[in-house]
């Protein structure tokens, strides 16, 4: 049984924290037998706001999932054909990047839209977040991704003993001390790499038990 899991990043940073964070989840996923990933980087993606303008509901049809002709274009036909859906996004004022913000907002091609509504529905969503320090958001914005999973219709994945994701910090500790010389301290997160692995296989484990009923 081969299994597709897609992973999102939503910082403008390219090869940052919440970047490594996400492929070092992935990377466990494919660890386990027969599981692709894929990875997609909104920080080399143009993609605009949802104009809420509701051709979804009525124009969408079979390969054109929004009115907008964006990056997005790209992005849809990976989320039909994935299993599982990670989405990592790094801490802004104690919420998820405007990046990772307007991404989940065009998903309403699939919660409204004519031909792919529900498209989502029983897929996994596995949720992950770098903040800098501790207590500062990390909580919230992982809730915000489950949110989301939860308006698709989607299966939230939760590693065990952390209701609601992974996340980690990129500060020594968390404590927000700045080390000039090392730009990735979320490798050095040994607990929150942790808790992003035990999702990653929470993540698959859900995926086989749903196709499994689904076959069955």
């Amino acid at each position: 049984m081969e299994i597709k899991i897609l992973g999102v990043c939503g910082s403008p940073i390219k090869r940052g924290n919440t970047e490594i964070f996400l492929e070092e989840t992935l990377k466990a996923a494919r660890e386990m037998e027969n599981v692709k990933t894929e990875a997609v980087f909104l920080s080399e993606k143009d993609i605009s706001d949802c104009q809420h303008c509701n051709w979804c509901l009525t124009g969408q049809k079979p390969g054109q999932f929004c009115k907008q002709n964006d990056d997005m274009n790209g992005i849809y036909p990976l989320l039909v054909e994935t299993d599982g859906l990670l989405l990592a996004s790094p801490v802004y004022f104690g919420r998820l990047s405007g990046r990772m913000a307007c991404f989940i907002d065009r998903l309403r091609a699939f919660t409204h839209g004519k031909y792919y509504r529900g498209r989502l529905k029983g897929k996994v969503g596995g949720a992950l977040a770098v903040g800098w320090t501790r207590h500062g958001g990390v909580e919230t914005t992982l809730l915000s991704l489950n949110f989301a999973f939860s308006s698709l219709g989607m299966l939230t994945a939760y590693e065990r003993g952390i209701s609601s994701g992974a996340g980690g910090v990129s500060s020594p500790g968390g404590a927000g001390k700045l080390v000039p010389d090392d730009k990735l301290t979320v490798l050095k997160d040994e607990y929150g790499l942790k808790s992003a692995r035990r999702l990653a296989k929470r993540t698959v484990e859900l995926i086989r038990m749903t196709k499994l009923g689904k076959s069955a």
